[in-house]
């Protein structure tokens, strides 16, 4: 008994040393920060190293080497629209940080590989999206955690600014957000689009609601379009048959047909020649 007890005591022991893990603060936290400049969404992704005692740049971080920005997995940058940096286009995208710090000019790097654990075990120029240079300043204090913000935000622009031990650098960069906001203005003062109308006919053509509302609306779809697609031809013929137009449900549904031909989309070929079969069409 007292060997089986013993034997069972050893084993509840391994268990729960193999499920139990000791937790402690992370030495390089990890943050995230998302702001919106104007109509676009950037996000930041970094981990947070501490200085310790040690003097930063030209030592822990050298001069004139890639610099991960940071600790641990790739500073991560995410832009939701294509964004302007030192005059020059970054797609819109994620990318990984990197710097070559130096006294007087830091080179900041936008590289399209976000995977590496700090810098790429090989460097591939091929990866680099944008290079741009930024001038350090001096601050009249330290910073002990190693700190990114997004600063200086207008409606067009904001200033990424990277802060640690007592060097300040900001990188500008500017967002579309005059060419976002006409074009919003102007689509919505032009009115609904051509697929806003045919959304708003197959709608009421499925959910059985005013039929006559759905021609109505498939016409002004199709008429906005100088070349109606098959596959919008072949609802309007539905809409039509179903409010009673035998007629133009049929002249509709042959438009289809020789759109599908010619698109080569066999689905709605036979879906059309079904349809004419069975409306008795010639």
């Amino acid at each position: 008994m007292k060997k089986h007890i013993v034997l069972w005591c050893g084993l509840a022991l391994a268990s729960v040393m193999a499920t139990a893990q000791v937790k402690t603060p992370a030495p390089s936290p990890s943050s995230k920060v998302e702001q919106q400049v104007g109509l676009t969404d950037i996000k930041l992704e970094y981990s947070r190293p501490a200085m310790r005692g040690r003097t930063v740049f030209g030592n822990l971080v050298p001069y004139g080497e890639v610099w991960r920005t940071g600790a641990n997995e790739n500073t991560k940058i995410t832009f939701g629209d294509d964004v302007k940096i030192g005059g020059k286009t970054l797609k819109k995208g994620s990318y990984a940080l990197y710097t070559i710090p130096g006294k007087a000019s830091w080179e900041v790097i936008f590289y399209s590989d976000t995977d590496n654990w700090g810098n790429p075990q090989k460097w591939d120029e091929s990866k680099v999206a944008l290079k741009t240079k930024a001038t350090p300043q001096s601050m009249p204090f330290d910073m002990e955690t190693f700190t990114m913000m997004f600063g200086d935000i207008t409606n067009n622009s904001v200033e990424l600014g990277i802060l640690w031990e007592n060097v300040y650098v900001g990188i500008e960069i500017e967002v579309p957000t005059e060419t976002k906001a006409m074009a919003s203005i102007e689509n919505t003062l032009n009115g609904p689009s051509a697929r806003d109308y045919f959304a708003a006919a197959v709608y009421y053509l499925e959910e059985g609601k005013d039929i006559n509302q759905a021609k109505t609306w498939v016409d002004k779809a199709l008429s906005m379009q100088e070349n109606p697609p098959y596959w919008m031809l072949r609802q309007k013929s539905l809409i039509y048959y179903k409010a009673g137009d035998k007629a133009g449900a049929v002249e509709a549904a042959k438009q289809s047909l020789a759109g599908a031909e010619k698109a080569g989309n066999p689905d709605y070929v036979k879906l059309n020649k079904d349809a004419l079969k069975e409306w008795g069409a010639r």
